[in-house]
């Protein structure tokens, strides 16, 4: 039987950057020392087109400010995607790449939001990676309810919430005097936008390039259209059409993996949905654990082969980093002690539990030159192994020709890649 099984975050302080994360390792959930990415990390700079699926805690608010909000153990998930930025002419959420003629700073940067809130949107974005975690608070800084009502008012100042309807039933929570407006910002805080302030992360950041994240671009774009043209209303549902749903399909566009059904019967559906947390441990794992050795086994990976044929690249590679951050600890406004987030497994067999273990037991997974070089050995090793293929005569025809022809171009750009990112952190260090 496959049930949820949890596990609490314990580490309340501030999030680490995807390149500063070795020491989230002895155990799972130890405190981190970071704070909020910087605009110009190496990171950024190496890799100015990544993905970073975030799997997000519950959430509990203290009572007695605000709406009282809490959520289940099964958490949230964001996608933020650094290189693309919001349509400001729009009026609406609409995506689009940032300037190539520019570096990607931290700004140049959107969060993915899905919200059962919403009736003519499935997803909602929120420009900036700071924003989106932090809002307005400043590094150190104790969430009060001054902070609080600062960041509601930065949030509405930026319109995030532009051209987007709640359902109606909402409002009848709403409290006495508060405009529907202020409502809707009051209780998407912490879930669409400054997460931190109430919820624990594990994030997993994958590197893309400018062509397959264009892909997801248009894919979102052209999942929220029918929304925005009121062809369709939007309705979530846990098993069929979730937040995960939105996010591993995002990243199925950009040929990470195959696609997950949407829209299932729900008897179906309830048996094998994506969760959050398992989600953060699938990431990681095919972000470095295809066979990128063994040319014929990933031929025989349909999405590998797709991946490859389609877009010249694969999902494994360099920069597929693991990272663990809690909620904000000094805070008036939410509960932020053991927060919980589950696993979809069968809690005695199931593998993720296991998995997410082994990830911040092993250094490569959370450190950037640690990941740099464990990837240098893996392409070196699969660039000997391509030529003793040659050596041997080994010819192929057909689909497996060209599948081969791109697999080769690829092992040897991968590998000048790493060895210009290696002397570039070097440069850094």
């Amino acid at each position: 039987m496959t049930i949820l099984t949890a596990t609490a975050l314990t580490d309340n302080e501030k999030m680490p950057t995807c390149q500063n994360t070795a020491q989230v390792a002895a155990r799972v959930m130890e405190r981190t020392s970071g704070e909020a990415a910087p605009a110009a990390s190496i990171y950024d700079r190496l890799f100015p087109y990544h993905v970073e699926l975030c799997a997000l805690s519950e959430l509990r608010k203290k009572p007695g400010f605000g709406a009282p909000l809490r959520s289940g153990m099964g958490g949230h998930a964001l996608l933020y995607l650094h290189g693309v930025q919001l349509d400001p002419t729009a009026g609406y959420p609409v995506l689009r790449l940032c300037d190539p003629g520019t570096a990607p700073g931290a700004d140049c940067g959107v969060g993915i939001s899905v919200n059962a809130h919403y009736r003519n949107a499935n997803w909602v974005a929120v420009q900036g990676r700071e924003f989106l975690w932090r809002g307005a608070l400043a590094p150190g800084e104790r969430l009060t309810r001054a902070a609080y009502h600062r960041t509601q008012d930065e949030a509405k100042a930026r319109d995030i919430l532009a051209g987007v309807e709640f359902h109606p039933e909402l409002f009848r929570a709403k409290p006495a005097g508060m405009s529907a407006r202020d409502y809707m910002y009051e209780i998407s805080v912490a879930t669409d936008y400054a997460a931190q302030f109430g919820r624990s992360h594990y994030r997993a950041c994958l590197p893309l390039d400018r062509a397959r994240m264009g892909a997801i671009v248009d894919y979102l774009n052209a999942l929220n259209q029918p929304y925005r043209a009121g062809v369709k209303t939007y309705r979530w549902k846990l098993f069929n059409d979730n937040c995960m749903h939105v996010a591993r399909n995002a990243l199925a566009a950009a040929g990470i993996w195959a696609p997950w059904p949407a829209g299932q019967s729900v008897l179906l559906a309830a048996f094998h949905f994506p969760v959050p947390k398992n989600g953060f441990v699938d990431l990681i794992r095919r972000a470095n654990h295809l066979p990128i050795e063994d040319p014929q086994a990933l031929y025989e990976d349909a999405a590998a082969r797709n991946a490859l044929l389609t877009h010249g690249a694969l999902p494994t590679g360099p920069g597929g980093l693991a990272l663990a951050g809690g909620a904000i600890a000094g805070n008036d406004i939410y509960d932020v002690a053991r927060l919980r987030l589950i696993f979809f497994d069968n809690p005695i067999f199931g593998p993720y539990r296991f998995h997410f273990r082994s990830i911040f037991a092993s250094p490569h997974y959370t450190d950037l030159g640690e990941n740099l070089r464990h990837f240098s050995a893996r392409f070196e090793a699969a660039r000997l192994a391509g030529m003793r293929a040659r050596g041997r005569g080994k010819r192929f025809t057909g689909v497996r020709a060209l599948f081969q022809e791109k697999y080769e171009a690829h092992i040897a750009r991968q590998g000048d890649d790493i060895r210009r990112m290696l002397e570039q952190l070097g440069d850094e260090a």
